[in-house]
């Protein structure tokens, strides 16, 4: 809110000022004010502070200090590291927690080296500030940008939309953030042998590859026909990428056909993978769901993913997961219809960038009401956080009863 943070050296308005850090910190990306033309660059390093922050997650960002302090890491503290990394086991998680900020660290450098040249010879100098930036944003999946000016706010990365360089370096980036530490640091342990792979390594490679190929392939047919055809690739490319859960574009996305924007709102609910900077449900949520539906459909007591059996809790939470998103998605877009009087769709889409902290938007974001921007406000912050997680915060484990309930059924379907 302070006067330094604004180029006008104004106030800035509690609620706006909300708004952008929930956003920041919870990687989303949707904003009220353009962050070129509204920030100062003192504002913007507030901003891009609070997307490193977010999305190498709050524990992550509390052991680095006790990294760089010398401090010895208590095994709760261990323990809660391994949680936000999404892995089983507590050994070797200092390794793994350097190996995370090393990571980092060199792909955001090397992201940014990358796109220098390019935006230096758009923006003279300042376009080292841009590409840093930029990288940042990318792989920490936020979609924040300033490339903004007072004629054309909000552009994204539309004004490089043929640029080879920077559509490739953000993909790349925003993939890299969305995979996960966790498998990362498999590739790195067991280089290409896929079998070695962990079980949950294996699911996320192989079901991001599946949602970068068939988007891309219907982006492709039936959306992009106006381009010529280098373009038409690497756009289709770039918006079956950014949905999962970055929220760059290089395409005005309220001109997208209602099929198209419905394709997008799905990935934008699936999001990225677990211990990683993307949002969403996460692919391997997706992946338990659907070797659920293979078991019933095939009449087997158990589901399997690669020869090796699905926990029944674990699908349980699978089912909780997508019912949760599914049911605050609708309910939002139904109140901010009634709220603003939008089409459903549209209100639907920016819902579903909230919750899945995607930063996507057919451009009504700004044009809300305090209310609607209260919505997406706590939309971003659950969505981050995760839906169970407040939920089990909230309650106290219940106590272990021996007894049960008799059992009956009820037909389903």
């Amino acid at each position: 809110m302070l006067p330094i943070s604004s180029r006008r050296g104004t106030v800035t308005s509690f609620g706006t000022a909300l708004f952008t850090a929930t956003s920041a910190t919870c990687v989303t990306g949707l904003v009220v004010r353009d962050t070129a033309t509204h920030w100062s660059v003192f504002g913007q390093v507030v901003i891009l502070a609070l997307i490193q922050t977010g999305g190498l997650g709050i524990i992550m960002a509390a052991a680095g200090f006790s990294l760089l302090s010398g401090r010895r890491i208590s095994l709760k503290e261990r323990s809660m590291m391994r949680d936000a990394f999404a892995i089983r086991r507590v050994g070797g998680i200092v390794r793994l927690a350097n190996f995370v900020f090393t990571v980092t660290f060199a792909v955001e450098l090397i992201g940014a080296i990358v796109m220098v040249p390019s935006f230096c010879a758009e923006y003279g100098l300042r376009g080292i500030w841009i590409a840093f930036f930029l990288s940042i944003s990318a792989f920490c999946n936020a979609g924040f940008d300033i490339l903004g000016t007072h004629d054309a706010l909000f552009p994204s990365l539309s004004a490089f939309a043929t640029n080879p360089v920077i559509c490739l370096a953000i993909c790349s980036l925003i993939v890299i953030g969305g995979i996960g530490f966790a498998t990362w640091n498999d590739i790195t342990t067991n280089k290409l042998r896929f079998r070695r792979y962990s079980l949950q390594s294996k699911v996320i490679l192989v079901s991001s590859f599946i949602l970068i190929t068939a988007p891309t392939l219907f982006f492709f047919l039936f959306e992009y026909q106006r381009l010529p055809m280098a373009e038409r690739l690497l756009a289709s490319l770039f918006q079956s990428i950014t949905p999962r859960t970055a929220g760059f574009n290089v395409e005005d996305m309220s001109v997208m056909t209602e099929p198209g924007q419905a394709l997008t709102i799905i990935l934008m609910l699936i999001g990225g993978s677990p211990g990683s900077t993307a949002g969403g449900i996460k692919n391997t949520t997706l992946v338990v769901l659907l070797a659920n539906f293979i078991a019933i459909c095939a009449r087997r007591s158990e589901a399997d993913v690669y020869g090796r059996r699905v926990e029944d809790d674990v699908i349980k939470q699978a089912g909780a997961i997508l019912t949760m998103y599914v049911a605050l998605s609708l309910l939002g877009a139904t109140v901010l219809c009634l709220i603003e009087g939008l089409p459903y769709l549209a209100c639907l889409f920016e819902c579903v960038s909230a919750i899945g902290t995607v930063g996507m938007t057919v451009g009504i974001t700004p044009q809300l009401h305090v209310a609607s921007r209260i919505i997406l406000i706590v939309y971003m912050f659950v969505g981050r956080v995760g839906g169970l997680t407040l939920i089990y915060a909230a309650t106290e484990n219940p106590k272990k009863n021996p007894a049960r309930l008799p059992r009956e059924n009820v037909t389903v379907g």
